[in-house]
């Protein structure tokens, strides 16, 4: 394998997002390793039939900041079901329903000006500017790794923890994993498009079993590209494997959009 950069020059440096120094980079150039390194990545991710959650949601954004109730609903590589609770135009209530599945996203505002709204799953794109599919936003729900590439181009193994840094087709991915039982500690996303300039750090911790996993149950998601956004999300419940219990029930007299 060709010599790679260090990893402090292959994650560009944002002033939205936490900077990582390493000073020694090792060059990967055993299969055995980066297919050592790579199982570690996906040692731990959850595997599923079924997730439920209560979930409470801070988020703080460059002109506002609130807070939610969010009850979550998924059926693996089917059905996402959200509903979110919160002060929606000073009033407290069950605002909003969404429903996604592979190729649509189907959403209920209960609130104000009320409607049922129907697009294709790039909706999902088009809100977060990030290149959100079904099974991608599933993997973060779930606190799975996303983005995770097999192009390892560097590592460093400390006592405590591994750092890997793998370079995907949109973005450059450094994880932070805690070497005792390969937990994902931080997540660290960059553009590979310079001209995009987008970034997203994920920091997991909180950790607590969930049937044969660890689920992290504190999140800290930081998105940025033209501004910064920053969610948290503390589980207060979850259960894995279960039936489905929040469903989705649009009311039949709404306007559609």
């Amino acid at each position: 394998m060709k010599k790679v950069e260090a990893i402090q020059e292959a994650i560009t440096k944002k002033d939205t997002a936490q900077v990582v120094v390493i000073k020694e980079t090792p060059e990967v150039d055993s299969a055995a390793i980066v297919a050592d390194i790579m199982g570690k990545v996906i040692q731990n991710k959850i595997d599923f039939q079924t997730v439920n959650a209560k979930i409470k949601v801070d988020y703080e954004g460059a002109e506002n900041k609130d807070n939610y109730t969010v009850y979550l609903s998924m059926r693996k590589d089917s059905v996402i079901i959200i509903r979110v609770k919160g002060s929606f135009l000073g009033i407290s209530a069950e605002g909003l329903q969404v429903k996604i599945n592979k190729d649509s996203v189907t959403l209920v505002r209960k609130v104000g000006e009320k409607y049922i709204m129907n697009r294709s799953i790039n909706y999902l794109q088009d809100v977060t500017q990030i290149p959100f599919d079904f099974a991608t936003l599933q993997d973060l729900l779930i606190g799975n790794p996303i983005f995770v590439s097999k192009n390892l181009v560097s590592y460093k193994n400390s006592n405590t923890q591994l750092l890997v840094v793998m370079v995907g087709e949109l973005f450059k991915h450094l994880i932070n994993l805690d070497k005792n039982d390969n937990r994902v500690l931080y997540s660290k996303l960059d553009d590979v498009d310079m001209q995009r300039n987008r970034t997203c750090d994920i920091t997991f911790g909180g950790y607590q079993p969930l049937g044969d996993y660890m689920f992290a149950t504190n999140r800290k998601i930081s998105m940025a590209e033209k501004a910064k956004l920053d969610i948290y999300l503390d589980f207060k419940e979850f259960t894995l494997n279960d039936p489905l219990k929040y469903n989705f029930e649009p009311p039949k007299n709404y306007k559609r959009k």
